[in-house]
């Protein structure tokens, strides 16, 4: 998939991370059918290959299904068996360079000017500026300033109210984990997931 693009279509990502396998399946699926096109399942969850490749049976190959935490050669190797169509990762990791050679897209985790330079040389399709919350939207209208073109994505401490304002500053798109999937990962409510989810892509709209 282009996920640059994607993201840039799409402006969320949903990211479920869940000790329980089940849920975390009823959660994506959910989200999916709310209309999130693009959703990460994180490694640090239970089973999370197992939950990937259950939601990519469900929703077909196409879909904008990734992986994410993902940090060693290992992990992006078992990521893409699972049936990940990208990779996030929270820094600089080996998971990065391992993308490429699978021909995965990956959005690659970053705070400082440094590592920006260095996730955009080493490939990255996307920036996920991680964590989002240290500096705020400030901090990211102030690396806009050296870094004009630089496709960010905000991830960490992103609620309905800030997704706008980082979008705003010029963030191509926002990753949302907890203040959207609330419960619903340990088998909560899912109606009330369907609610957060429209209230996110109300947020997010051009």
């Amino acid at each position: 998939m282009n996920l640059l693009d994607t993201l840039r279509a799409q402006r969320l990502l949903a990211i479920v991370r869940s000790e329980d396998r089940d849920a975390a399946l009823a959660a994506v699926l959910t989200l999916a059918d709310s209309g999130v096109k693009l959703i990460e399942v994180s490694l640090t969850g239970a089973d999370a290959p197992g939950v990937l490749r259950r939601a990519r049976a469900a929703l077909g190959a196409e879909y904008g299904l990734g992986a994410g935490t993902v940090l060693t050669v290992e992990e992006a190797r078992r990521a893409a068996e699972a049936g990940a169509s990208y990779l996030v990762t929270p820094a600089l990791a080996p998971s990065v360079a391992e993308a490429g050679r699978l021909g995965l897209p990956v959005l690659a985790g970053a705070l400082t000017p440094t590592e920006v330079v260095q996730a955009t040389i080493g490939g990255a399709a996307a920036v996920k500026l991680f964590p989002a919350s240290l500096g705020g939207p400030d901090y990211l209208r102030a690396l806009r300033d050296p870094f004009p073109h630089a496709p960010f994505v905000p991830v960490g401490g992103v609620d309905a109210e800030s997704a706008r304002a980082y979008l705003d500053r010029g963030a191509i798109a926002v990753g949302v984990g907890s203040p959207l999937l609330g419960d619903a990962a340990v088998g909560g409510d899912m109606s009330a997931l369907r609610r957060r989810a429209a209230d996110f892509l109300a947020a997010v709209e051009a």
